[in-house]
């Protein structure tokens, strides 16, 4: 069940109050053009009445895709720290529930920036892999060794050949480029990861992200 409140809240650039619908729950089968608002940035975002512009209201958000058996738990902060108690109280919360147990056979993800979180959407709305896409995303960026800590990459697009988009953006000057990765390099690292141990499907709430790529290619 997709759910929502109303609120009143002000434009942080020109102080104006706005009428906003801020959404705490998006089940697609219920709610797909809601699903289409959040890839295109408009859903959980301030866009001014008065000076049109646009600010991201950071709203936790419980994302459910039944068909792709796909839950994600989007709670905002740049709190490192926080991020991992709100991460812990999560997978906690599910098993004392027995939630845990109804989320069999599903990819369970938890998620503290919104950029991910789109990312994530256009990773499996794309048939692939998240844990295989982010060892792909750190190969990339350990190209260039001096310059991997001062980038962060993003999964772009599938092409119909099937390679693989990924974005890199420079942290100091916001310069992005892309690279092209073939359909064999997904294919080769997606079949290693699964012999060795790495699970398509969740057994317990995860962070798939470059942390987890670093402790599975032993960075």
């Amino acid at each position: 069940m997709s759910l929502n409140t109303q609120e009143k809240l002000r434009c942080p650039k020109c102080g104006c109050l706005n009428d906003i619908t801020l959404w705490q729950s998006l089940t697609v089968s219920d709610s797909l053009d809601l699903k289409q608002a959040l890839l295109k940035g408009e859903l959980n975002v301030l866009i001014c009445k008065d000076c049109g512009s646009r600010a991201i209201v950071p709203t936790p958000l419980l994302y459910h895709d039944e068909e792709k058996k796909l839950m994600l738990s989007f709670m905002p902060t740049e709190n490192a720290e926080e991020a991992n108690k709100q991460f812990e109280s999560i997978k906690s919360s599910s098993k004392e529930s027995g939630e845990l147990e109804e989320l069999k056979g599903y990819n369970l993800r938890y998620i503290s920036d919104y950029n991910t979180l789109l990312e994530k959407l256009l990773i499996f709305d794309s048939g692939l892999s998240d844990k295989t896409i982010e060892v792909i995303k750190l190969m990339v960026l350990l190209q260039e060794p001096d310059m991997a800590d001062k980038r962060t990459a993003l999964f772009g697009k599938r092409y119909d050949d099937g390679s693989i988009e990924i974005m890199v953006r420079n942290l100091d000057d916001g310069a992005v480029f892309t690279s092209k990765a073939p359909p064999e390099t997904y294919k080769t690292i997606h079949t290693a990861l699964k012999s060795s141990g790495v699970k398509d499907i969740s057994f317990d709430w995860e962070i798939v992200d470059r942390e987890y790529a670093e402790k599975l290619l032993g960075c």
